[in-house]
């Protein structure tokens, strides 16, 4: 897909040009995602997945300053993966990970009503405070400490606005492309402090409803890690078919031998631990995810 194809494709799946109703296949989210990756899910020039032998460990590194970048005024936004005016080829999705927007809002501002379909969407709050609105009749505000999950499924509207007007609201907006399409759409938020446990990694997101924190329609597996320097902590894989992609939050670590600062973006896949040292106090977003749909 070229750049000007992609860029209008990506305008209306993100704004949703057409009402949920009359949607066209061409205007759906899940569609204009998937058109736009193709059907290998996997990063480019990349093997098979399946080993277990973490001597044949891949990786992809994704600097902070490498994000692409969008100012709009009331939205100040970076995309570690291909958006809207954002158009890198070789930064179209990491396995079903399509999209990590890293957004700040200005006071009273936001996203006007629009739909979505068939895609799992994630919203963490790092600062500020978010208000959500839905066509399923919910009304509720997001702040730091909490993590909101929607499946879009068979179509949904949604808005969401910064509910303060003196300061601004600063959110990551990950969307993951769905195990099953056309389920029911619904909406979910928890806090998650409960949850935290220093220097270790916590769940926060499985594909269990039962499990710890909340639940989404894919193999997906979130958790966020608070450090101290000096800590180190392990994480081992559900599967060898999946990879992790680790995004930092706050302050410098070493995931297998990479350094890696605030906002730095690290996918490594073909393993089944990886191993995590918190060079200096640290927060970090760990998602593990299958690397093919």
């Amino acid at each position: 897909m070229k750049r000007k194809q992609f860029v209008r494709a990506s305008l209306m799946a993100a704004l949703g040009a057409v009402g949920l109703k009359g949607m066209a296949k061409s205007n759906s989210t899940y569609d204009q995602m998937m058109d736009q990756v193709g059907f290998n899910h996997l990063p480019p020039n990349s093997p098979n997945v399946g080993s277990n032998n973490t001597s044949d460990m891949k990786s992809v590194l994704h600097k902070a300053n490498t994000r692409g970048h969008a100012n709009h005024g009331w939205l100040d936004s970076h995309h570690s993966f291909s958006f809207a005016s954002y158009y890198n080829p070789d930064r179209m999705n990491f396995g079903v990970l399509r999209v990590l927007n890293d957004d700040r809002v200005a006071p009273g501002k936001g996203f006007g009503r629009h739909p979505h379909d068939n895609m799992e969407i994630i919203s963490i709050p790092l600062e500020g405070d978010l208000e959500h609105k839905d066509s399923m009749g919910n009304t509720a505000i997001i702040k730091e400490g909490d993590v909101q999950v929607m499946s879009a499924g068979t179509g949904i509207y949604h808005s969401e606005y910064n509910k303060n007007t003196d300061k601004e609201v600063k959110f990551l907006q990950i969307w993951l492309f769905p195990k099953k399409r056309q389920v029911e759409p619904r909406y979910d938020q928890i806090p998650i402090k409960d949850l935290a446990r220093k220097n270790e990694f916590y769940q926060v997101l499985s594909p269990n409803p039962d499990d710890q924190g909340v639940w989404i329609h894919q193999d997906a597996w979130f958790h966020m890690g608070d450090f101290e320097e000096g800590k180190e902590a392990e994480y081992c894989l559900k599967t060898s078919d999946d990879g992790v992609y680790i995004f930092v939050l706050d302050g410098e670590v070493e995931v297998e031998g990479q350094k890696l600062e605030k906002r730095d973006g690290f996918g490594v896949w073909q393993t089944d631990k990886i191993n995590l040292k918190s060079v200096t106090n640290s927060r970090v977003l760990l998602m593990e995810l299958p690397m093919q749909a």
